[in-house]
């Protein structure tokens, strides 16, 4: 048995348990604790709730690159895709029991909702298109792409494109999405105000929550016996089909549930930055998120984890202070993953094999070692 067939279970009990751990103590140290010396602000608590959401995202993609194959330069629309659903879900809430009229209708001068808002006001019914709409969306696209048997870069520029043409879509100010500006205003969630500590750090929390509940779920998934299909698809989907097995619908399937659990991070997300626009379906964001995975460690689900945690938490901190620095940060961590780190955060398990490829760096440490 291989050291990353070791450690990767350890590792990935360990991430399951900082997670929980966190999930346990936000609502501790960011409600009955707050502004006491060891309690902490809804502020820091919004940012750990969207860190979660990134994860999940993370995760999202990770089940089809890391153990698939498939690389989704396009995840970005599916994350968009449960931002705007659950957007119009706390638009259309707040107009029914406030009589608040939102933004996009008052620009646009219309009175009334298109009729595609409909049933909005419901949650159960957003939640159900949440599931339902990036499900089939995915299932429709997945289905003749695969059986056309389109893979590689060429599968990953068309995902891109279709994320492209929706971001074009959604910038009309008469689709009823908000246009330009998007959809913003939130009133209340769940009936709960938006902007109280209450909602903050109750949102934060139910993110962690469902972020450890499918970090569990895709854990065991990927260690099915599907799973291991999976991986014979991405090492070799040529021999399997020539054994006989039918690579389409393992395919669809883990794609399909990829697509819906980046519509779940983008509905948590939404309701905690307070906004959703076009630029949420710009490609750059669907790249940052494949920079995430490949830099925790694709097919490691800690890895995806990891690796969102790490940059978002750091784009937070440069936005502060230097946002205009981030762009080079994240191409500096792009190349790092090319250059040194080609399995991500993963190779640092492994020094041997690191200062291997960098005999520079092996001669260096010898030095200090010996000196």
């Amino acid at each position: 048995m291989s050291e990353a067939r070791v450690q990767r279970p350890v590792l990935f009990r360990v991430t399951a348990a900082v997670i929980a751990l966190v999930a346990i103590a936000l609502p501790i140290l960011g409600g009955g604790l707050a502004g006491s010396a060891v309690g902490i602000s809804p502020y820091l608590a919004n940012i750990i709730g969207q860190i979660a959401t990134y994860a999940l995202l993370a995760v999202s993609l990770d089940l089809i690159w890391g153990y698939a194959g498939i690389l989704s330069l396009g995840h970005g629309l599916f994350f968009a895709m449960g931002g705007y659903l659950i957007a119009m879900h706390l638009l259309k809430a707040g107009f029914v029991f406030s009589g608040v009229t939102p933004d996009f209708m008052v620009f646009m001068g219309w009175s009334e909702f298109p009729s595609y808002w409909t049933g909005f006001e419901y949650f159960s019914y957003a939640l159900m298109l949440i599931v339902l709409l990036p499900g089939m969306l995915a299932l429709i696209y997945g289905f003749v792409s695969f059986r056309s048997r389109v893979s590689g870069v060429y599968f990953a520029i068309i995902t891109q494109a279709l994320t492209y043409i929706a971001m074009l879509v959604m910038f009309r100010n008469d689709t009823g999405f908000g246009g330009n500006n998007g959809m913003t205003g939130f009133s209340d969630v769940l009936g709960i105000p938006i902007g109280s500590n209450v909602a903050v750090v109750g949102m934060a929390t139910i993110s962690l929550v469902i972020l450890l509940t499918a970090f569990l779920f895709c854990g065991w998934f990927t260690r099915s016996s599907f799973g291991r299909l999976l991986i014979a698809i991405r090492d070799d989907e040529a021999r399997l089909r020539f054994l006989g097995y039918e690579t389409l619908w393992p395919k669809l399937a883990i794609w399909c549930l990829s697509a819906i659990l980046a519509a779940v991070a983008g509905a948590l997300y939404v309701p905690q930055v307070g906004i959703i626009n076009p630029r949420l379906l710009s490609p750059d964001l669907s790249i940052e998120i494949a920079v995430w995975v490949a830099l925790g460690g694709r097919g490691a689900l800690s890895g995806a984890v990891i690796g969102a945690a790490i940059i978002s938490a750091l784009k937070f901190w440069l936005s502060g202070f230097a946002p205009d620095l981030w762009p080079f940060i994240l191409a500096g961590v792009v190349l790092l993953v090319v250059v040194a780190l080609p399995n991500g955060l993963l190779d640092l398990k492994n020094v041997k094999d690191l200062t291997a490829r960098w005999p520079g760096l092996a001669k260096r440490i010898s030095e200090r070692s010996n000196g």
